[in-house]
């Protein structure tokens, strides 16, 4: 029988022929959770040895991870700007580009409105309302999707971080109008889909065959669920309310354009650690509202 660092090792060196980039970190994923560990535990157990059960368990991860299944679904967790989540392929799994989108929320709110009510649209697992949620603990906000199945999700991760007196979760379609009663926003923030119809089918297999497709479609030209928002939602902004907007790749200046158009007063975008503009923002005056 192997110890943990030996089978740990064995899987780390299938990934890696298989060109898996985060070998060694989804090895120690793998093998913890078929231990029901956390990667601390395993770490510390790695010269203990295993069973035989739990071998074959880490192993048929292996065989899945290799046919193309995000590591994320097979053990059903994911950690979101330091935050531990739950992920099931009725979600798309957190990526480290919408950490960006976080940072550029709490810049705008810390030290200026600390007790904002921000609305998560299209909220999926509810990263980001977590997210904000843990860094300002005066903030009060309500998640929203389309998605039954993504706002169980959604619930769990709230309970999971101790959340469920500060954020509650209303199912709706972000293209069509409010539900009456959702109240005024300081802040809308927003992860839609935005890869254009066309491009689904040329992403990584890892996504294109596991992750949820009505999350990653954005229509024809990727920017339907922008115009269904400005449209439709931006009247649940107060004077003076913000909305941000992960984008994807080249579709910075045409969103922020939108929202000039729109009768937002400023707006502007952020970099990711790319260098790739991802998060539009918009300001509506605080003289008026948008017309």
């Amino acid at each position: 029988m192997k110890t943990y660092n030996e089978l740990t090792l064995q899987i780390r060196k299938e990934l890696i022929a298989d060109d898996v980039e985060g070998a060694q970190l989804e090895s120690r994923l793998l093998v913890a959770h078929a231990a029901g560990k956390t990667v601390p535990e395993l770490l510390r157990d790695m010269n203990l040895y295993t069973t035989e059960a739990i071998a074959d368990k880490a192993l048929s991860y292996l065989q899945r991870r290799r046919e193309g299944e995000p590591v994320a679904y097979i053990t059903g967790s994911w950690e979101f700007y330091g935050i531990p989540l739950a992920v099931t392929p009725d979600v798309l799994i957190p990526r480290m580009d919408t950490e960006v989108l976080v940072d550029a929320v709490k810049e705008m709110l810390i030290g200026r409105k600390m007790d904002a009510r921000i609305l998560d649209l299209c909220c999926g697992s509810g990263c980001i309302a977590c997210a904000l949620a843990k860094e300002m603990p005066a903030t009060k906000l309500v998640c929203v999707d389309i998605s039954a199945s993504a706002l169980q999700v959604c619930r769990l991760n709230i309970a999971r971080n101790h959340l469920e007196s500060r954020i509650i979760c209303k199912q709706a379609d972000a293209l069509s109008s409010p539900p009456l009663g959702i109240g005024q926003f300081d802040v809308l923030v927003s992860n839609p889909p935005y890869i254009p119809s066309g491009e689904i089918a040329g992403l990584d297999p890892s996504v294109r065959n596991y992750e949820p497709f009505w999350a990653l479609d954005g229509g024809e030209d990727g920017l339907k669920f922008y115009k269904g928002i400005i449209k439709h939602w931006r009247t649940v902004l107060r004077p003076g309310g913000l909305v941000f907007f992960e984008v994807g790749e080249k579709q910075a200046a045409t969103v922020m354009d939108m929202l000039l158009r729109a009768g937002f007063a400023e707006a502007e975008c952020r970099e990711d650690t790319a260098g790739i503009p991802r998060v539009v923002i918009g300001r509506i005056s605080e003289n008026e509202t948008v017309k």
